[in-house]
Formats: C-alpha cells, sequence, structure tokens
C-alpha cells in the first residue's frame, strides 16, 4: 500500500513538472527567449526572472537552490545531536525563506510586464504548473512592454544592449585642451548582477571658461551619472581635463577646484549666515590660509550672492531662495573653477529663480564654468551660452543628443522652446516623441561636419600664412 502511494506521488511530481516545463516554454517564447531553457531546473527561474524584469531574483534563485541542495547534502552526515545539525537546519529555513521571497518578487514582475493584477502571484505560487500553461498558452497574456525586447526578442531593458548608432567626433568644440572643461565619456557601467549595464556612452563635449550651461534631459537619461563622471565622484570610462589636468588622476588635487550643490540644502538652520559661511571656509579652504584672507574671500562671496546685508540673521529665518544662495556660499568659498548645481530654482518661484540664475551668470562671468539642471529652463534660457540635451537611447543608455547654444538647439530641434526640445528626445512611453535614436545620430553627423569644416578652415589659414611667408621672402 505505501509503495504504491509513492509511486502514484512519483507520477503526480512527474506530470505535474511536465505541465510547468510547456508551460515555461511557452511563456519563454512569448518573452523572446529560447523555450529549452524550461527544460534546466533551477536556470529556469533565471529566465523567469528575465521575462519579469527581474533578471537579479532569478540569479539568486539559482544560488539558492544550489546552496539548499549542498546543505540537504551535508546534513545527513552530521551528528544528529551536534551543534553543527542545528546551523545546517537553520541555514536551510533561512534559505527557504530567502527563496520564497525571491519567487514572489519575480512573480510580481511577471504580473507588472503582462499587465495583470498582483493576485496573480498567489495563483504562481500555489499553483504554478496551472499558471503558467495558462499564461504560456492563452492568447489573452501577453506582455504589454514591448521596450523590453528589441525586434529580435534580445533583452534591451536599462541598457544592456546600447544602440548601434555613430561614434561622437571630439575636437569640434574648438576648446584649446590646456583651457575649460574638456568631457570625454567612452562609457559608464556597472555590473547588473551577471551582465554589463550601459549608464552612459560615447559623450564628448568641451566646455569653454566663463559658460553658463544648461544640462536637459528626460528622467533616466543620465544627468546625475554625468555629473558624477564629470565631478570624478563615480569614475567612468573616461578622460575629464579640468584647464588641462586629468580630474581623475588629480582628484586630490582638483577635488576643492570642484563645487557641487545638490537639490537639497544641507545647511543648520539654527547658525547664522556669516557662521555658516565660517564654518565652510575653515572646512574647506586650505589650512595655509591666513585668517584676513580668509575673511575676505567671505566677504567677496556674500557681495556676489547679496548676503552681506542679512548675515547675522539665523539661517531658519531666510526665504528658499536666500537659503539656495547660503548653500552655494558654501561651495563657492573655494573659489571653484567647475561649479555644478542640481535644480537650484527647485521650489522657487519665477522671480526668486530668475533673481538666482543672474547670480549663476555673474559667476559664470568671471571665467568659471557652471552647469546648471533645472526642470523650469524656460524662464531663464537666455542667460545661458550652452545647452547640453542627454537622451536615452533605444537601448536605454544615456547619449549626447545635442551641445551647443539655446538658439542652435532650436534650429537643430526645430522647436521653440527647451521643454518641446526635452519631448522631442523623451520616450513616447513618457509622453514625448520618442525620437531619441535619431536625434543622437543627427548630432554625431552634425559634430562629424563641423569638425570637417574647422580642419578645412585651419588648413586654408595655414596655406594662406605659407603664401603670404613666401611673397614676404620674395
Amino acid at each position: 500500500m505505501e509503495l504504491s502511494i509513492n509511486i502514484s506521488e512519483e507520477i503526480f511530481q512527474l506530470c505535474n513538472n511536465l505541465l510547468l516545463c510547456a508551460g515555461l516554454w511557452a511563456l519563454f517564447v512569448k518573452c523572446g527567449k529560447a523555450g529549452w531553457w524550461a527544460l534546466i531546473p533551477g536556470f529556469r527561474y533565471l529566465k523567469l526572472g528575465e521575462c519579469a524584469g527581474r533578471e537579479r531574483e532569478g540569479g539568486v534563485l539559482i544560488l539558492l537552490d544550489i546552496a539548499l541542495v549542498a546543505l540537504r547534502i551535508v546534513r545527513p552526515m552530521l551528528d544528529p545531536e551536534g551543534n553543527y545539525i542545528i546551523l545546517v537546519e537553520l541555514a536551510i529555513v533561512a534559505a527557504l525563506l530567502m527563496e520564497i521571497g525571491f519567487v514572489i518578487r519575480v512573480y510580481g514582475g511577471l504580473c507588472r510586464v503582462f499587465g495583470r493584477k498582483s493576485g496573480w502571484v498567489a495563483a504562481w505560487f500555489f499553483f504554478e504548473s496551472i499558471t503558467a500553461l495558462i499564461w504560456g498558452f492563452s492568447p489573452k497574456f501577453q506582455p504589454i512592454h514591448p521596450e523590453f525586447w528589441d525586434e529580435d526578442g534580445n533583452e534591451v531593458d536599462a541598457g544592456y544592449v546600447p544602440a548601434n548608432l555613430p561614434q561622437m567626433q571630439e575636437g569640434a568644440d574648438g576648446v584649446p585642451l590646456n583651457q575649460g572643461l574638456h568631457i570625454n565619456i567612452r562609457q559608464r557601467t556597472v555590473r547588473d548582477f551577471m551582465k554589463k549595464r550601459y549608464l552612459l556612452k560615447n559623450i564628448q563635449l568641451a566646455i569653454p571658461e566663463g559658460s553658463l550651461v544648461l544640462l536637459l534631459g528626460g528622467s533616466g537619461a543620465g544627468k546625475t551619472t554625468f555629473i558624477n563622471a564629470v565631478t570624478g565622484y563615480e569614475k567612468a570610462d573616461a578622460e575629464i581635463l579640468l584647464k588641462g589636468k586629468n580630474v581623475y588622476d588629480n582628484y586630490e588635487d582638483l577635488m576643492h577646484r570642484i563645487g557641487m550643490v545638490p537639490q537639497q540644502d544641507l545647511l543648520r538652520m539654527n547658525d547664522t549666515v556669516i557662521h555658516t559661511l565660517e564654518d565652510a571656509a575653515l572646512l574647506r579652504l586650505p589650512l595655509g590660509v591666513k585668517r584676513s584672507e580668509r575673511n575676505q574671500r567671505i566677504e567677496e562671496v556674500m557681495d556676489v550672492l547679496g548676503l552681506t546685508a542679512g548675515k547675522l540673521g539665523l539661517v531658519s529665518k531666510k526665504s528658499g531662495g536666500q537659503k539656495k544662495r547660503i548653500s552655494i556660499g558654501t561651495e563657492l568659498i573655494t573659489d571653484p573653477d567647475l561649479f555644478i548645481l542640481d535644480e537650484p530654482d527647485s521650489g522657487l518661484d519665477g522671480v526668486l529663480a530668475r533673481e538666482l540664475f543672474t547670480k549663476l551668470r555673474q559667476i559664470a562671468d568671471q571665467g568659471k564654468i557652471v552647469i546648471a539642471i533645472t526642470h523650469t529652463p524656460d524662464r531663464v534660457v537666455d542667460l545661458f551660452d550652452k545647452v547640453i540635451v542627454l537622451a536615452r537611447d533605444s537601448g536605454r543608455c544615456g547619449r549626447l543628443a545635442f551641445y551647443g547654444s539655446p538658439d542652435e538647439a532650436r534650429a537643430f530641434f526645430d522647436r521653440q522652446t527647451m521643454e518641446e526640445i526635452v519631448m522631442r528626445v523623451n520616450r513616447e512611453q513618457e509622453g514625448g516623441e520618442g525620437k531619441a535614436d535619431e536625434y543622437i545620430a543627427a548630432f554625431a553627423e552634425y559634430r562629424a561636419a563641423k569638425k570637417a569644416e574647422s580642419e578645412s578652415a585651419e588648413k586654408d589659414t595655414a596655406t594662406t600664412n605659407q603664401r603670404t611667408e613666401a611673397a614676404d621672402e620674395t
């Protein structure tokens, strides 16, 4: 009797496994994967995780399965009354609980990709084989996020496979290497479990000194990653030259020549304005700076930012615009050559925002390079010299879609406002026109033509000079 029950259980498990394999095979095919992955225990969850946009979780499930197999092999070898058996039992329980959590995340991802309610997670968990058959073979269950796959069914989510677009030409901006800011980001990648993920790729530009630069791009275009790579906070496969010095190779020396103002004000509210700037000067200026020089620098910063009249007042009593200027002042103390601000006008009305960017214009006019991110650019765009437009290509990797003056940007994108320009390159799923690849490629060609024109002009000038010298000798 017991033998027949065991045989029945084995037959049931075999049939259940066959149904699961059949359902997952069909499901993988729908998601652009090879169906035969369903036949490999463990690895089937890796592919299921990819279908769900949860590749990391799928990979962890493989590791947990391996760990569980190893623990179950070791357990019979241990003394039943020893301490190690208890540790192994606890490890098995912990691994099982973790496995349950990751499986639920994979099932939740499937519901998101297929546009189904989260209640299906319970169906997957308790009736996996039947649910797999329904999702795999029913025509009603289809992935609704085609941007996760290219035409061949390969995964292109989150920069795993950048679009194949023309390479950007270097040296097309006419800025000498020993001046300004030269940016050559070949790529910025991270390891996402077993795959390389591209965050930025092929960004080359040069910014002259005395420039106020607007950094534009939709959500996820890589603006923050770009800033971190330029400042050296997160290094990329890149060469960043600030006045001829490599930022990565000389980071300890140049870090004080770069100012970064985050979106959130990091100020002590109970300090006065003057004490806030004095503390910043003590912390950020070199130890050898004399007190008189330090006080002079503080006075200069307060004068530029219009903080002198209220320097004895508490920070907490200041308006939003004044607090932002105090934050700028704490970074401006070191007299940086490169100054970067992340949404400095956040929460400010049009008048205060205009006043703030006018101050930034004055800082740039002192020979500094100021780069600012703002989500309301059109109210102050006339103050900017240059515009950088970043966009995500069809492989969802951040690329350079434009760099030039605001007027050149309007002509290039055939749009009158900066917000309309951003919508040109934003994905359709984000309410944009989805033309990022088109403009990234067009700008690469524009840069190539501009470089060729510059080289031709230099060649003509050199020829003219040679002829003039020859005529003078004659």
